[in-house]
């Protein structure tokens, strides 16, 4: 360890000093001594936090595309078949509430970044579902009731802390909320129609990793108990995914995960006698 300490030194105690200066942001001085310059890897808590600010960055990263393949899959189907708007709506109030809560309470920003990413994306899959429901009206209330919600929590004048604490209480509920319509819609479907497997399984692996995070530099039970119950329901909509994968109502989600897609066989019909049955049919009629 000590030659390799040796080599290393020369290059960490020269780094250049925006890079330093990023460095001791997201490790604190004392860490960054520690593991940067002095590079001491028996210092447990503070491999602790380097691994948490990594997976922070990374869950920021991953979330600015997260929902791309949901938004992809609308706009080629055209179609908004197994998504639930009030999901959608739940979520993004919740989303509103947390960054307005985490970033007055001064919390590192890589433990709540990818809420306001996640949150546009949910606002385009939002709006692209109810034009295909042809409910325009309320495609435009619900843009101007979020900049109106936002707009309010970030205003101390408006929302005091002791209010917004409140309100990241009834966030930790609409989150869990959030999820129950989209996964009674995928059960009433009998499959997951136009959900993308990509944004479940993602938002599933995020969610875990926000608990670790969240318990490494966020001393807030509001927060993590909602990342918690956040993680249930997701593993929930995860185990429909995996169940409903080959049910006729849902898309196929070959593309998304890189399998080719199956052909028809030849003179097999494709006609009513292949229609899905079941709870899909029903509803429609």
């Amino acid at each position: 360890m000590d030659a390799i300490r040796s080599t290393l030194q020369p290059l960490t105690k020269s780094l250049p000093t925006p890079i330093r200066d990023i460095g001791i942001s997201l490790l604190g001085p004392s860490c960054y001594q520690t593991l940067i310059l002095d590079i001491d890897p028996t210092a447990t808590q503070c491999l602790k936090l380097a691994l948490s600010k990594s997976l922070g960055l990374g869950i920021i990263a991953a979330s600015s595309i997260v929902k791309i393949p949901q938004i992809l899959k609308l706009l080629h189907s055209q179609s908004a078949a197994g998504i639930s708007f009030l999901s959608y709506a739940l979520e993004t109030s919740a989303y509103v509430i947390t960054l307005a809560y985490s970033a007055r309470n001064g919390f590192p920003f890589s433990t709540y970044g990818e809420t306001a990413l996640i949150a546009a994306q949910n606002v385009v899959i939002s709006l692209l579902v109810l034009r295909y429901e042809g409910r325009g009206l309320l495609a435009a209330a619900f843009v101007g009731a979020l900049c109106a919600a936002g707009w309010a929590l970030q205003d101390g004048s408006v929302v005091d802390m002791r209010m917004l604490s409140y309100a990241q209480a009834g966030a930790g509920v609409l989150g869990v909320a959030a999820k129950a319509p989209q996964i009674w819609t995928v059960w009433r479907e009998g499959g997951t129609g136009q959900l993308s497997a990509f944004a479940v399984f993602n938002y599933l692996a995020g969610s875990l990793t926000r608990i670790f995070t969240t318990l490494q530099e966020v001393d807030d039970k509001l927060i993590l108990y909602g990342f918690v119950a956040g993680f249930l329901l997701n593993a929930m909509l995860a185990a429909q995914m995996v169940y409903y994968w080959n049910s006729p109502a849902t898309a196929s989600h070959a593309a998304e995960v890189g399998e080719k897609p199956e052909k028809i066989a030849m003179g097999t019909s494709t006609g009513a006698s292949n229609k899905p049955k079941g709870p899909t049919t029903r509803r429609r009629g």
